[in-house]
């Protein structure tokens, strides 16, 4: 993903909504690779129950970034989204950052059981 002038803040480097933005889209893109989206992940719906952001370094317009993902800490009723973002010019680490998810039923506005293929991939069985 290129970083776009409309990402910048005040500072001139990705504000940390944008940042988020580009993880939402990195996480759209990996749950596609498993035939998966947001509403139908393996059979339940996911909503993000916190972010966690950590920055080694800034980045700006035009900057591409490459973001690994992987999940990982599978409960009852959810797992833990992991982001590694570098930029791909010169390999720097920009962020670390994660996401917690949970199943969730929107019907019924609760808590779902996570769906036993998304346990197995996160314990990378």
């Amino acid at each position: 993903l290129t970083v776009r002038t409309t990402d910048l803040n005040y500072g001139g480097h990705l504000a940390n909504d944008r940042l988020l933005a580009l993880l939402h889209e990195a996480r759209v893109a990996f749950l596609a690779t498993h035939d998966w989206s947001e509403m139908d992940c393996a059979g339940a719906s996911l909503i993000m129950s916190d972010a966690a952001l950590v920055y080694k370094s800034e980045c700006y317009a035009g900057d591409a970034l490459s973001i690994e993902v992987a999940i990982a800490e599978p409960s009852r009723c959810g797992f833990r989204m992991h982001y590694r973002v570098t930029r791909t010019a010169d390999a720097a680490l920009v962020t670390l950052a994660e996401t917690g998810l949970a199943c969730f039923d929107y019907g019924a506005r609760k808590l779902a059981t996570l769906p036993e293929a998304v346990a197995v991939l996160c314990r990378g069985a």
